[in-house]
């Protein structure tokens, strides 16, 4: 069963890993110059670099039909720089997986594919998808929705560690993002992590930096930029999150529901076939 997946960040990643090590063929869609803030653990780094692996599964950059049949065969997640999904008319997948997470709908319809999947708020089961899978953390993290939307976005970051938007780093002005700590750096509060225009985008807590955007990277003011984890676990910057593998679990549910392979236990698919 292929599985076209638009976006390629963490969250997006987390999904794939959960796919892929499940037995499903996994494409991936992101924007050719990726804004993800966990780069060591999105597949869309395959873009910068050609290739990428996260835990024990390798993504490549493919750009033709040949290059993710080749890629596939091999073992691996290819990832297109194709931001509008273009490549679902030749792809023809049997489910589509928005992980983009814009917390809105960016354009994907319930006629993509055979089965689609709304990932977080922007979704509406029933109308531009079949199913929704919550991302909000809390009681419903997780959960496949079949009729309504995810609970709205309240542009406040999940607690981890005692601590919310403490945690996210947010560019300081308008202008070219100049990172100056790597991803694991253990910091403290006061610690200039980046600057744009010369303007510090300085550390409010202690813990580690998970993620940060590269250097180069286009900005605007309060865009979030990075990441500090207060659990000081470094080994976190190098593994998919708790969020990201529940989020991942939530969309194999809804694609293993929606497609008949648990029609054994529940008699029909729900998409009626």
């Amino acid at each position: 069963m292929l599985v076209l997946i638009r976006g390629a960040g963490d969250l997006a990643s987390g999904i794939a890993l959960r796919l892929f090590r499940s037995g499903f063929s996994v494409v991936m869609t992101d924007l050719p110059q990726p804004t993800a803030i966990r780069r060591t653990v999105s597949f869309s780094q395959a873009l910068r670099f050609g290739q990428t692996t996260v835990e024990d599964v390798t993504a490549v950059r493919v750009q033709t039909k040949y290059g993710v049949c080749a890629a596939l065969d091999e073992g691996k997640i290819p990832v297109l720089a194709d931001p509008g999904a273009g490549c679902i008319t030749w792809l023809r997948p049997d489910a589509l997986v928005d992980a983009i997470l814009a917390k809105r709908n960016l354009g994907t319809k319930i006629t993509d594919a055979p089965l689609v999947i709304g990932v977080g708020p922007g979704f509406t089961a029933g109308q531009d998808c079949h199913a929704v899978v919550e991302t909000m953390r809390g009681h419903t993290l997780g959960r496949v929705i079949r009729e309504g939307q995810a609970l709205p976005n309240t542009n406040i970051p999940g607690l981890i560690g005692g601590f919310a938007g403490e945690r996210v780093l947010r560019a300081p002005d308008d202008g070219v993002f100049c990172q100056r700590l790597e991803i694991g750096a253990a910091v403290e509060p006061g610690d200039v992590a980046g600057t744009v225009n010369g303007k510090p985008m300085v550390c409010t807590i202690a813990g580690v930096l998970r993620g940060i955007l590269p250097d180069g990277t286009p900005v605007h003011k309060g865009m979030k930029s990075g990441d500090v984890d207060p659990r000081g676990d470094i080994s976190a910057c190098y593994t998919a999150s708790d969020k990201a593998i529940a989020i991942g679990g939530g969309v194999l549910q809804a694609i293993l529901e929606y497609t008949g392979v648990l029609r054994g236990v529940h008699g029909q698919n729900l998409l009626g076939r």
